[in-house]
């Protein structure tokens, strides 16, 4: 072999060996993108407060701590399960939902149809302990009609996290 067939070879062989250092350190990034990823939870939705009279100073303490807490094992859920409607589009004259100021943590939800539960017909905004939520319109209109739901709960933390939730039959009316 001669010097020139000989750095032919050398150069061929930095090239190959350059290639696959750079397939390696690709695989690895893809890697490393992969497991951060997966580890990552989905932010949920902030959802707007409820404020009282009764609240105002618990709120606004809630808006600057950061503490995390422990969720509870209860929620007494004070609800009438049947909501009755003149029309899909006007609020219901008798929908009454409440979190009792027994209760230990702040509380939205979500209505969902039972037999589609992607169908979202209501998301309501924070109730706070001792809070009170009544006619209540939903975000989407429903022809006359009796509709089987599901009230999703969620219990949350300061930061609006949820710590758990909770699934409540619900019968909506629609007289016409």
């Amino acid at each position: 072999m001669n010097e020139q067939e000989q750095k032919k070879i050398k150069k061929g062989g930095i090239f190959i060996g350059v290639a696959v250092v750079l397939v390696i350190a690709a695989l690895i990034g893809i890697i490393i993108i992969l497991l951060l990823s997966r580890n990552a939870e989905p932010e949920e939705e902030k959802r707007n407060v409820v404020i009282t009279p009764e609240n105002v100073e618990r709120v606004l303490e809630g808006i600057t701590e950061t503490q995390e807490t422990v969720a509870p094992g209860f929620y007494t859920v004070t609800m009438n399960t049947t909501w009755r409607f003149s029309t899909g589009k006007e609020a219901s004259y008798d929908a009454v939902v409440e979190n009792v100021e027994t209760n230990t943590n702040d509380v939205y939800f979500d209505i969902v149809l039972e037999s589609d539960e992607t169908k979202v017909l209501y998301k309501s905004p924070v109730i706070p302990r001792g809070g009170r939520l009544e006619e209540i319109i939903l975000d989407e209109p429903l022809e006359a009609g009796n509709y089987e739901c599901v009230v999703i709960y969620h219990l949350i933390d300061e930061n609006q996290n949820t710590l758990s939730t909770l699934r409540i039959g619900l019968t909506i009316i629609v007289e016409s």
